[in-house]
């Protein structure tokens, strides 16, 4: 049929934003305290993951900062030793699990998702609401030992310290963190199921965005390695509560068993975090740079690579715990074969903005913050999977900044950079740019300033999680805390003026980037249902047509939903 033979409204109605006719968003959808804490959309979900591991993320930020104030005088001035101890275990449990391993999937996984494969929702709402839930009751639990006294055995929990001498609250925060991984097993098994099942027509396994696939990878790493740290801490907190002989090995026991069992689960981990920050970053550079995704199939196979092949190197963490040195070399060796298909993500990345009509929004700067960050955590550790040079750099600040370059410079730019670029899907408000790239920019050499000078001194000698130093690390350690305290600001600062936004930001289009994508066909903010009718997909990801015009400069009336991720007309 033409349009020829339809009535105006009918017209208006086939070449509006899949989801315009619908009445409402999902933000009016019910308004009461109750219809959010019992809700089951997925994007109500999302945010509530979004407002729990904010508070998270200022918790260890503020553990973090007293950390960085401790160090500025060799002497250590504030704080006892069991003091520190209690603090920067206290900052690596919360990042590490109630933001970090969560950010990404459970905030813009849960939204995004169904929105980028046509669903209404995620196979399993209510298993979806129950995610949330435990992530709470893990944070409350680990609330609830800051104000018992604190834990002080590190965020590794290592055995015999955390099972027979730690004085702290060890077994409640070992049960924190075995609730939470409840919470992120039941997200993993809902991703794995809704890709799988819910799929829009047209939407085949060659046709899924970056995004998607690295939310499939990680949720199949989150089912298949939460199991191995859940019975780890079931089994120290069996040995310090009841005293059974596991860990300790004056009874039979070998803590060197508890390595092995917590780096098989955190390992993997590092791939839970870093994965979906790959998805974002792919999503960036493909948008602001106008073009489709270089090696688009090879960046699935090395997303899908990095999921299998982090299942063994666990031991490069061991290689001073008395590991054979057959079994150190084979680990090292498998370090090495892992930073391949991260590699050619990078290029890929590279390649993508070779020739692009590049735009420098405030996303794309962080991708590009994120992807130079990347580089620089990768190739340390590359050294730290060194035989040699592992042995002269373990337990040193060099391994701090390789981890921080990785998780927090990494994984953190990568969900700035998302913030940003779905904030109008989400609010139906832009952000101010200026602020944002600044705030991008401040956050990138704040970073730097935080965390290269660490590797200098870690290279030197000096120890992590000592507040006593010998006075010749002083000036990288002033020259840290004042790189800690731009970073301060560069985070503090999307806050203020994406609250404002809220308000007084101006209403944002149904695709203000220009971008493809099944969730920009849609309203901003979307319905409750997402779609008003059932989307159908044509073309692969990421085509951009010479019509789709450039970020941010479209006017409204010449914007049209895209057959490459909509329905035709």
């Amino acid at each position: 049929m033409s349009d020829a033979s339809l009535d105006a409204a009918e017209i208006a109605r086939r070449h509006a934003p899949l989801g315009e006719i619908a009445e409402g968003s999902y933000l009016t959808a019910g308004r009461s305290l109750r219809s959010w804490l019992l809700t089951t959309d997925h994007k109500r979900i999302a945010l509530l993951y979004f407002g729990s591991i904010t508070i998270f993320f200022f918790i260890g930020g503020i553990a973090a900062t007293l950390i960085r104030l401790e160090l500025i005088a060799p002497e250590g001035r504030f704080f006892t030793n069991d003091g520190y101890n209690k603090l920067f275990t206290l900052h690596g449990v919360v990042m590490v699990w109630f933001f970090l391993v969560p950010s990404i999937p459970t905030s813009f996984g849960n939204f995004l998702l169904p929105l980028m494969i046509g669903a209404k929702d995620m196979a399993f709402p209510r298993l979806n609401l129950l995610s949330w839930y435990l992530n709470i009751v893990g944070g409350l639990c680990v609330v609830a030992c800051l104000v018992l006294g604190g834990v002080d055995t590190g965020w590794t929990f290592y055995t015999p310290f955390s099972s027979l001498f730690s004085n702290g609250y060890v077994a409640l925060a070992a049960f924190a963190v075995f609730v939470a991984g409840f919470s992120t097993i039941a997200t993993g098994v809902n991703f794995i199921v809704t890709i799988h099942v819910l799929r829009a027509p047209g939407m085949t396994w060659r046709r899924l965005p970056l995004f998607v696939w690295t939310q499939y990878a990680t949720a199949l790493v989150i089912v298949l390695a939460t199991p191995v740290l859940a019975i780890s801490l079931l089994l120290l907190m069996a040995e310090r509560l009841f005293g059974l002989p596991i860990f300790d090995p004056a009874h039979g026991g070998d803590p060197v068993l508890f390595q092995h069992l917590f780096w098989f689960y955190s390992h993997p981990a590092v791939y839970i975090m870093v994965l979906p920050a790959f998805g974002v970053i792919s999503e960036l550079v493909a948008c602001f740079a106008r073009r489709r995704v270089f090696g688009y199939t090879a960046m699935i196979y090395a997303i899908l690579g990095i999921a299998v092949i982090g299942f063994f190197v666990w031991g490069h963490h061991m290689f001073v715990a008395g590991m054979s040195p057959f079994a150190a070399v084979v680990f090292s060796f498998l370090s090495f074969v892992v930073a391949v298909p991260s590699a050619i993500k990078v290029f890929n990345w590279t390649f993508t903005l070779y020739r692009g009509q590049i735009y420098f929004e405030a996303p794309m700067l962080y991708a590009l913050g994120f992807i130079g960050l990347f580089t620089v955590g990768g190739l340390s550790g590359l050294f730290t999977a060194s035989l040699p040079v592992d042995i002269h750099v373990t337990d040193s600040y060099f391994v701090v900044a390789h981890f921080h370059y990785i998780m927090v410079g990494g994984a953190v730019s990568a969900f700035f950079g998302a913030l940003h670029f779905w904030w109008p899907k989400i609010t139906g408000r832009m952000a101010p740019d200026g602020w944002a790239r600044f705030a991008a920019i401040l956050m990138y050499f704040g970073f730097n300033f935080t965390f290269f000078p660490q590797f200098l001194m870690g290279y030197l000698g000096m120890n992590r999680r000592y507040h006593h130093y010998a006075p010749e690390f002083q000036i990288y350690h002033v020259t840290s805390s004042a790189g800690a305290a731009v970073l301060a600001a560069a985070y503090l600062l999307p806050m203020v003026y994406l609250t404002w936004s809220l308000r007084y930001g101006r209403r944002a289009e149904p695709n203000p980037w220009g971008a493809t994508g099944l969730e920009w066909q849609t309203t901003s903010p979307p319905p409750r249902e997402n779609f008003s009718r059932p989307p159908i997909v044509t073309e692969e990801a990421y085509i951009y047509h010479p019509e789709r015009e450039a970020p941010g400069h479209e006017e409204p009336e010449k914007r049209r939903p895209h057959s490459a991720q909509g329905t035709p007309a």
